[in-house]
């Protein structure tokens, strides 16, 4: 029996490596539609956690588990790859970050490839999610299985690729929701992929070959960074000129047609926009095309917490103190509002900026209860009014939806707001990001 067969019957069985925030969403989806799937990580504790059936992620319920996770069927985790051997197809949900020199890291592609080689079996379709540089799937996945097992793929066994679009902390679209892009090595790869995503996806978005889905996905992070970048670099020239950035957005969305709003912040955070953009310009590189508009985007977005060090230092200077030994607290570390998730996270830069800068930094998070960095381990603190007014200075670093903003301004002594979160306050010392500050303060000279 074919694969697309097994399919069409539900009998086909499915192998999903990395439960992360991309995989474990994915595999829930795909048990929900009847299939018998086994989750593979290697993180113990994961594996553990599921098997209590209690979430790790907050946008996973226990109860979702509970729907799903049983010894036979619906969901199986574990830690082993042999399961591969049982399974039908494989989809790839891991981690590509970049290394020290900020390229591309597609260790952990690797490594699944290599645990799984084994256990592979011929027909077996495997489909990666993880963002990558445009040519990956054929160069670690179709080329190094056709090396190994001397198989040819789109006759011996199937490969695609099919971007994740997981949006962290956004309530109410699904993975069965989001379309879903999907591109084949070959013709008859794009068919069997796109029979097992059209049976639990509602909008497929077949296209002509695994590179072009891969750029495809890196173009939708690129456009984020690159107008993101613009709007960071337009809101000091606003702050300059003594008009607020935030107004001047507001009116430029007012047209219905051409624009698409974005907003300046303390810099960009995720494993998305900070990331994916560099695997694109990296692969142009080496080509001998550099992305000029992509690379200045990420040295202006990177730049970010700098800039929001600068004003903090302004803004104690004005008040006749300086950042070496001041109190500051920040509210919020997470990357961006109401998530649990501190990775590439903009506030976390700027902590530690100010710790290098000699302040006494301390920070109040209601989704991050502690987070290390090299041996410490930092813990978040209640955001209370004798907190609050024991600071020189309060930054809004990430807007979470949860803070009593007029309460927070009401008792700090003064506050920089970086995400307009302070809009409705009628009290207190507030410096916003991106708007002149009444204070007899000066942005820069």
């Amino acid at each position: 029996m074919s694969i697309v067969e097994k399919i069409k019957e539900r009998s086909a069985v499915i192998a999903v490596a990395g439960l992360g925030y991309t995989g474990l969403p994915m595999a829930l989806e795909i048990a929900r539609a009847g299939y018998k799937v086994y989750g593979i990580d290697p993180d113990r504790s994961k594996i553990a956690s599921l098997l209590r059936k209690q979430s790790y992620l907050m946008d996973i319920r226990d109860e979702d588990l509970k729907e799903v996770i049983n010894e036979e069927e619906g969901l199986i985790p574990g830690n082993d790859y042999a399961c591969v051997a049982l399974s039908d197809a494989l989809i790839i949900c891991v981690p590509t970050p970049l290394d020290k020199n900020r390229e591309p890291d597609p260790s952990f592609i690797r490594q699944v490839i290599e645990e799984a080689l084994p256990y592979l079996k011929p027909q077996t379709l495997i489909i990666l999610e993880s963002t990558t540089y445009p040519g990956t799937t054929r160069e670690l996945v179709s080329n190094v299985i056709e090396a190994r097992r001397g198989w040819v793929a789109g006759e011996d066994f199937y490969v695609c690729y099919s971007p994740e679009r997981i949006n962290p902390g956004k309530d109410g679209i699904s993975v069965k929701q989001t379309p879903k892009i999907i591109g084949g090595c070959t013709a008859r790869c794009l068919e069997a992929g796109s029979a097992l995503y059209g049976s639990f996806v509602e909008t497929l978005v077949p296209v002509s070959s695994t590179t072009l889905a891969e750029t495809a996905k890196l173009l939708e992070n690129t456009f984020r960074s690159v107008n993101i970048a613009l709007i960071n670099e337009l809101t000091p020239l606003c702050e300059r000129m003594g008009i607020s950035i935030w107004e001047v957005l507001e009116a430029a969305a007012t047209k219905p047609f051409g624009y698409m709003p974005f907003y300046p912040g303390p810099g960009v955070g995720g494993h998305c926009i900070p990331v994916d953009p560099l695997y694109l310009s990296w692969k142009s590189g080496k080509l001998g095309l550099p992305l000029h508009f992509v690379e200045l985007a990420d040295r202006v977005n990177q730049g970010m917490p700098g800039l929001i060090l600068e004003r903090i230092q302004w803004l104690l200077q004005a008040e006749g103190k300086t950042l070496k030994g001041s109190k500051i607290i920040l509210s919020g570390i997470a990357y961006k509002k109401d998530i649990d998730d501190i990775r590439e996270s903009p506030a976390l830069a700027l902590f530690v900026l100010l710790l290098e800068a000699g302040a006494i930094v301390q920070y109040c998070d209601p989704y991050i209860p502690s987070f290390k960095l090299g041996e410490m381990t930092y813990f978040s603190r209640t955001l209370q009014p004798s907190l609050l007014s024991s600071a020189d200075l309060v930054v809004v670093a990430t807007d979470h939806s949860a803070v009593d903003y007029q309460g927070l301004a009401d008792a700090a002594p003064l506050v920089l707001d970086t995400r307009n979160a302070t809009k409705d306050c009628t009290r207190g010392r507030i410096a916003v990001l991106g708007k002149p500050y009444q204070h007899q303060v000066r942005w820069g000279k």
